[in-house]
């Protein structure tokens, strides 16, 4: 079973992540029973059949993907995931940010894909509070890059306020 990092502790994952394959399409795939996180496209093609699905589906989001498609089924979701295909990809990071903020989502917020450690902390701040982690990466290695950083200068969702609106007035 694959390993995840969900608050700052190493776990076992117990949901399945669907991709599609190149000859499948979001209408025709079949989506297995068990506890599952498929792609938007397949939500949006099969939502009245999958709608039932509660609380055993998740969706998982591309960095194409418009996470206001589902801002009116968050509360559907016990587990929303977003794909990072590459790790210089950033856009995820933007997605995080609205799916918390802007569209008030508390589940779990999941970074999935080419997820490094150097990445663990800033992911953190935006939202981010379970990695599915590559096998090849030591989980336990991974946990240390939380703690890079002591304190950062701008605000996030973790903490909105920027460093000088948490220091005491300098008088």
């Amino acid at each position: 079973m694959a390993k995840l990092i969900k608050d700052r502790r190493i776990i076992e994952d117990t949901w399945q992540t669907l991709f599609l394959a190149e000859e499948e399409t979001p209408e025709s795939v079949a989506v297995p029973a068990e506890p599952v996180i498929v792609p938007l496209a397949v939500w949006l093609a099969q939502r009245e059949t999958l709608a039932q699905r509660q609380p055993t589906l998740g969706v998982w989001l591309s960095p194409e993907d418009e996470p206001g498609d589902i801002a009116d089924d968050l509360a559907r979701f016990p587990v929303v995931g977003v794909h990072f295909p590459v790790f210089r990809d950033g856009r995820g990071y933007s997605t995080a940010t609205l799916l918390r903020a802007r569209y008030g989502y508390r589940g779990e917020l999941r970074a999935m894909g080419d997820i490094l450690r150097d990445q663990l902390h800033y992911l953190h701040r935006v939202g981010f509070d379970t990695f599915a982690i590559r096998t090849e990466l030591p989980a336990e290695e991974l946990l240390s890059g939380f703690d890079d950083f002591s304190v950062a200068y701008q605000g996030a969702f973790r903490d909105p306020q920027p460093l000088f609106r948490r220091r005491p007035d300098a008088r």
